[in-house]
């Protein structure tokens, strides 16, 4: 993973940990349930974006390596890992 990479997920990862806890503290304040969802669809919509920074990186660095190498495994195997991270599926 790319050294910026590393940072904007450990930024995102802190404010998503906040989050959290502000829920956390929502729920024990006995707070309206529609502000907790819209909270939970915040942190939900943050995990998304960590998500999909971290599968640009893994696309343009390990999945690049794997397609420009020599190696048909290595290439088969990371489509494979994509295939089935993509669909929701476990490798």
């Amino acid at each position: 993973m790319k050294t910026e990479t590393k940072d904007a997920a450990a930024r995102r990862l802190a404010r998503i940990e906040g989050q959290v806890r502000g829920i956390s503290k929502m729920i024990a304040e006995d707070r309206y349930c529609i502000d907790v969802i819209r909270q939970v669809q915040a942190v939900k919509a943050a995990l998304t974006g960590l998500e999909a920074t971290i599968l640009d990186d893994h696309i343009s660095t390990c999945v690049e390596h794997a397609l420009t190498g020599d190696s048909v495994e290595d290439r088969r195997e990371k489509v494979e890992e994509l295939v089935a991270v993509l669909g929701g599926r476990k490798k």
